[in-house]
């Protein structure tokens, strides 16, 4: 059966109740609230946990009817009832349209009538007085009208019919009790016949079902790591490909060669540092020695130990399972390997020659496009020179007609010089006017400025003095006399209230409880510290082992490496490469030809400029630097401007 409304409101009651004992914080005493109310529903938990948040929430509100109230009938009520009177003027302020006045009036009948009765009568009676009074010194006026005051007015009316049935109730209730009490008659105990017990049935044991075996796929090593391993090896085989073609290719662009001055220029400031860095080879101990005995290079931490640990382990284990399929007589795949190798030998040492072939190529295209550069250059030179030309005629076309420009400027300057004099004599008398204006005015504003100092000093005066007497009254001595007992409490009615002495001593306690605690996890950290480091040290003992293994293996492939170098130089002896380095250096021959018939005709061009040839007067024109022209402009601006302002 689901609980009634009174009975959540007085689970409601009795949380607050405990709310107010708890030193918790709001949000925790919900949560621990909300574990303890499991057995509810979840809309009677939300309406239990809704009253203690907002009776919280809106305390200082609710204290303001609480406070009165108990001021006005705090003889007839007593303090362990003040719950219950915040939980019902809650309701009545806020829920009231929620949970409607037949719900309302059940949780008002579950509790104490009188008490209730008194409450709802005060607080319906003053509510449009100094109840509202008092809730618009908290929160906005309007607001408080609209949201509460006119909500409860609205409900008054039904309110007090159900607080005149109340009190009607109580009168009746009060006569009953003072009518003639009834004396209780003893009656015998009617008391029956145990039964015997009866024997219980066996229980039926439940039959467990049969477990359905495990997939055959348990039992199978993932297709995704065959996977993996196989992606794995092509990658590598990839990266291996590609490291051999960029160490063989070489850079796109021609290799540069330093010339013999660069490489002696170099080599002699070479020589210099070294010996000015050999000032101290008597005394030298020698370069140190290329035999490491700690084949660490740098410090490794612990969980890079483990992780080498751990690779070694797996490589050692794939190792034994190899040797044991072929104990158990599995194919040896060594054949196959071999000619794999070989293959990818021949298909390498092709893709090296096809490779050097194009690198060829693009070295002739690269030098076919640098003589189509030079030719396409001397085809631009030669047109730049033709536009050269059309300037200069233009030039002394155009400068022949500022000259005619200028010379007709000139004439019209000396026709306006007369009326530039009287207009001068003007400006003189305008300039004079003004001059006496502005030396009135600054003699004015010189007045005022000197009376409106005289008044500020005379109010930084007077200010001064009145600070000057506040100084001298707060100088004075102020005799505060205060007696302080550490052995006495601060009087403020706290819970673990205590005294200054008695706190001290139990800091100390906790200070002493919190050092051997301390003391204890320090020797534990270092028990710790030491056995990993054992382990540690175990760990890299295997380590060095698998490195000098590894170490082995690498210098079989370094010498399978030097095999492939051989790989290099069959590829050079090619037919086809041969061609096309013979057509290359004829490329190149070609391209040296044409650089030293540009830089002849160069030559011939600048000792041709050294030594013109003096013409006619119209040639002389044509020679008039772009600065004349520039200035002669100038000069022509300057002349204009004037004559523009009048």
């Amino acid at each position: 059966m689901a609980p009634s409304y009174a009975s959540l409101a007085l689970e409601a009651i009795s949380l607050l109740e405990k709310f107010s004992a708890s030193r918790l914080c709001l949000d925790d005493f919900i949560e621990e609230a909300a574990k303890d109310l499991q057995s509810f529903e979840t809309l009677h938990k939300k309406f239990i946990l809704d009253v203690v948040s907002g009776c919280v929430e809106h305390k200082k509100l609710l204290d303001v009817v609480i406070n009165i109230f108990y001021g006005q009938n705090g003889k007839c009520v007593s303090r362990g009832n003040r719950n219950q009177f915040v939980v019902i003027c809650y309701l009545a302020t806020f829920a009231l349209d929620d949970i409607g006045l037949q719900r309302f009036i059940n949780i008002v009948k579950s509790l104490d009538l009188k008490k209730m009765h008194a409450f709802l009568s005060f607080f319906f009676s003053n509510l449009t007085k100094w109840i509202q009074e008092e809730w618009n010194t908290i929160y906005d006026a309007a607001y408080v009208e609209k949201n509460w005051i006119s909500p409860l007015l609205r409900w008054r009316p039904e309110i007090n019919i159900f607080l005149e049935q109340l009190s009607l109730k109580i009168s009746q209730g009060d006569q009953i009790k003072k009518g003639p009490s009834k004396t209780t008659e003893p009656k015998e105990f009617s008391l029956t016949k145990p039964k015997p017990p009866a024997v219980p049935l066996p229980e039926i044991i439940p039959q467990q079902e049969k477990c359905k075996p495990a997939p055959s796929s348990t039992y199978r090593p993932p297709k995704e790591t065959q996977i993996l391993e196989e992606i794995k090896q092509k990658n590598r085989q990839k990266t291996e490909e590609l490291l051999y073609e960029a160490n063989m290719k070489q850079f796109r662009c021609g290799n540069t060669q330093k010339s013999e001055h660069t490489k002696k220029v170099m080599s002699q400031i070479q020589e210099d540092v070294d010996s000015k860095l050999k000032f101290n080879t008597i005394h030298s101990s020698g370069p140190p020695s290329s035999k490491k005995t700690n084949s660490w290079p740098i410090k490794v931490n612990s969980a890079a130990i483990l992780r080498q640990e751990a690779l070694y382990d797996r490589q050692a284990e794939e190792e034994l399972q190899r040797m044991e399929r072929l104990m158990e007589g599995g194919s040896e795949r060594s054949s196959f390997l071999q000619w794999q190798k070989e293959m990818r030998e021949r298909d390498l040492q092709e893709e090296l020659a096809s490779i050097e072939r194009r690198h060829l190529e693009r070295r002739i295209s690269y030098e076919e496009a640098a003589m189509a550069r030079t030719r396409l250059m001397e085809r631009n030179q030669k047109t730049a020179q033709l536009k050269k030309e059309e300037t200069a005629e233009l030039m002394g076309k155009y400068a022949e007609k500022r000259l005619q420009e200028e010379k007709e400027m000139r004439d019209l300057v000396q026709q306006v010089a007369e009326g530039h004099k009287n207009s001068k004599a003007a400006k003189e008398r305008i300039q004079k006017f003004k001059q006496s204006i502005v030396k009135e005015v600054s003699e004015q504003s010189q007045e005022l400025l000197r009376q409106a100092l005289e008044e500020a000093q005379a109010e930084l005066s007077r200010k001064f003095e009145i600070i000057r007497e506040i100084r001298a009254l707060e100088s004075l001595p102020h005799i505060r006399v205060k007696h302080f007992d550490d052995t006495q409490t601060a009087g403020h009615e706290l819970l673990g209230e205590m005294s200054l002495c008695e706190l001290m001593k139990r800091l100390a306690l906790l200070k002493d409880v919190q050092q051997a605690e301390q003391q204890k996890k320090r020797e534990q950290i270092l028990e710790e510290k030491q056995s990993k480091k054992q382990m540690l040290l175990e760990k890299v003992e295997t380590i060095n082992l698998h490195r000098r293994a590894l170490a082995q293996a690498a210098a079989i492939r370094k010498e399978e490496r030097k095999s492939r170098l051989g790989l290099r130089q069959a590829v050079l002896q090619d037919d086809t490469v041969l061609a096309l380095q013979r057509k290359l250096e004829a490329k190149q021959q070609e391209r040296q030809r044409l650089k030293q018939m540009e830089s002849k005709r160069a030559k011939t061009s600048e000792q041709a400029a050294a030594h013109p040839v003096k013409n006619t007067e119209a040639h002389n024109r044509r020679d008039i630097s772009w600065e004349e022209l520039e200035l002669s402009l100038e000069r022509h601006i300057q002349k204009e401007t004037p004559y523009g302002h009048l």
